[in-house]
């Protein structure tokens, strides 16, 4: 497959050794002109492991997913910028994808867990509070922040997902602010609804890790993302 020379390719890690081992070496690497690696202060062999697979790495001066997107956004060299997190849970052909809605004028691509045809990894089980709560979010963050003289109006269901794609240009017009410490992904949305940014989903199928836990635990998660709804609510 041709080179792409407009999209950079961003690995957004912290102590994620295993899931590099198991995705590094599928990374369509003729397919992008450029992968980098955010690195949040791994002590794993995480830094070891990526330099070893000829992958730049930038560490974080500043703690924080937020901060991770931003430094991302300022590093990479492209017009336009996948973000991506080495799990072992998703299919990295969904890599490809984006490149059709960049083409089609999107600002922000998000790779949907919510939406129809797509698969979360809570799916199949009686309870789903992740699941749930974002959805939640996103239908009230669309309601508030979505007005309805907006020419791009599309509700995204996906609002806390990592996995996303977009332009350059466009995220500086966000602003996006350290508030909430991880509140990234719904904020790159609802101020994407206030400037009326052209964004879009698709869906993708996410497998359950098959290894440790997740670094956003319900509760403290949950309390950061409010922390940022209050500051963008009160926002002048």
């Amino acid at each position: 497959m041709k080179k792409n020379n407009k999209i950079s390719l961003c690995l957004i890690v912290y102590n994620e050794l295993k899931g590099c081992q198991l995705d590094i070496k599928k990374l369509p690497k003729n397919y992008f002109n450029e992968i980098i690696a955010i690195d949040g202060g791994s002590t794993d062999g995480t830094i070891k492991f990526l330099k070893k697979n000829k992958i730049k790495v930038y560490k974080q001066k500043l703690p924080g997913l937020n901060n991770a997107y931003i430094l991302a956004n300022k590093v990479c060299k492209n017009d336009y910028i996948i973000s991506f997190f080495p799990k072992g849970n998703l299919s990295i052909n969904d890599l490809y994808k984006f490149q059709q809605y960049f083409d089609l004028g999107y600002d922000l691509v998000i790779a949907s867990r919510k939406i129809k045809n797509a698969k979360d990894e809570e799916d199949g089980k009686l309870l789903k509070p992740r699941k749930w709560g974002v959805l939640i979010l996103a239908y009230f963050s669309f309601y508030i922040w979505s007005s309805k003289f907006q020419k791009n109006k599309i509700l995204i269901k996906d609002i806390l997902h990592g996995f996303k794609g977009w332009k350059k240009e466009a995220f500086n017009k966000l602003k996006i602010v350290d508030v909430g410490n991880c509140s990234i992904d719904i904020q790159m949305v609802i101020r994407s609804y206030k400037l009326d940014l052209p964004l879009i989903e698709f869906p993708i199928k996410e497998k359950p890790r098959s290894y440790g836990e997740s670094h956003f635990k319900i509760l403290p998660t949950a309390f950061k993302i409010l922390k940022y709804l209050l500051f963008e609510t009160f926002r002048k």
